[in-house]
């Protein structure tokens, strides 16, 4: 995909079009870590938050109770 760089108040900046923000599951305000590597080539990571300890148990344990049945089985 081609973008041009555009002059934006005293910067310059991309416009990403919504297609791009859906098809990388964007949104205005998302935050993306923006690495320079060996020759000028860009890398735009989206940073998305990281469940915590807690919310990963609760999932477990939910799985673990609905099924049951199923991991008596494969014990």
């Amino acid at each position: 995909m081609i973008k041009t760089i555009s002059k934006i108040g005293n910067s310059q900046g991309l416009m990403f079009d919504a297609a791009l923000m859906e098809l990388a599951h964007l949104k205005a305000g998302d935050q993306v870590n923006v690495e320079v590597h060996a020759g000028g080539t860009l890398t735009l990571t989206p940073i998305r938050p990281r469940p915590s300890r807690a919310e990963v148990s609760k999932v477990i344990q939910a799985t673990m109770k609905d099924y049951a049945r199923t991991m008596k089985k494969l014990a």
